[in-house]
């Protein structure tokens, strides 16, 4: 992570790649080995003509904003990179890799102001 001190109103996130990864079982989704969408910030980025299927991509995204935080180099979301897909019957698993941070301000992501820091008595 950057050295740089942040401001006030400022966070980071990580960028994330997802990348469908085979197993030694067959895949029964319609997803492939080797495809990938990338997370920056809010967004989603799927390749030019590249789609991704309904129910893997509900499994992956409640992991997806804990992923993009900052943890702990114990922390399984620090260490763990591979997710199953939720089918029971489907080989195919998910990496999800930090590929680089974004910083943002807190004005860019909310109307919400800034919580005004009390004095300490």
């Amino acid at each position: 992570m950057s050295t740089t001190p942040l401001a006030p109103d400022e966070f980071v996130l990580y960028d994330l790649r997802v990348e469908v990864i085979a197993t030694d079982r067959p895949m029964v989704c319609a997803h492939r080995a080797g495809e990938s969408f990338d997370v920056e910030g809010e967004m989603l980025r799927f390749p030019a003509g590249q789609g991704f299927p309904l129910y893997p991509l509900a499994a992956l995204l409640p992991l997806l904003p804990a992923k993009q935080r900052v943890t702990a180099p114990a922390d399984w979301m620090t260490t763990d990179a591979e997710v199953a897909c939720p089918d029971p019957h489907c080989g195919g698993r998910f990496r999800i890799t930090r590929t680089g941070l974004r910083t943002f301000t807190h004005g860019e992501v909310t109307v919400v102001p800034m919580p005004v820091p009390r004095a300490t008595p």
